[in-house]
């Protein structure tokens, strides 16, 4: 079983950095690829970075790609993303999933977690 829980969400200005975490309180986080998404409002949920299993391989959404980084520690069973250069158009509510097969297609993960909100004011 997989119980997933967000933190690290804030208020920050246009150019700064901030690092979300998702924490698994079950015990088979290292048999799960895990990814981030976002939300907005009056938007859906879209993609935003997933990374394998093993932590070997990672994937990126175009609009973040060279400004997030996802990475993960198995054995304390995290996962994190850290946003640099933060825009006005990353404000979203950020959640983490979990699924049995790497995808970037929400449908794809079966645990979610209650998402933490990311406000980037320019």
């Amino acid at each position: 079983q997989v119980q997933l829980v967000e933190s690290g969400g804030g208020l920050v200005q246009a150019g700064y950095s901030l690092r979300i975490s998702c924490a698994d309180y079950g015990q088979t986080f290292s048999r799960y690829d895990m990814a981030w998404f976002r939300q907005a409002p009056g938007k859906e949920r879209e993609f935003v970075a997933a990374i394998t299993a093993s932590g070997g391989t990672t994937y990126y959404a175009d609009s973040v790609k060279g400004r997030f980084t996802i990475s993960r520690d198995n054995r304390n069973r995290r996962l994190y993303l850290l946003m640099n250069g933060l825009i006005p158009d990353d404000t979203a509510v950020y959640f983490c999933a979990a699924s049995t097969g790497m995808s970037m297609q929400t449908r794809d993960y079966d645990y979610w977690g209650q998402g933490t909100q990311v406000t980037v004011s320019s």
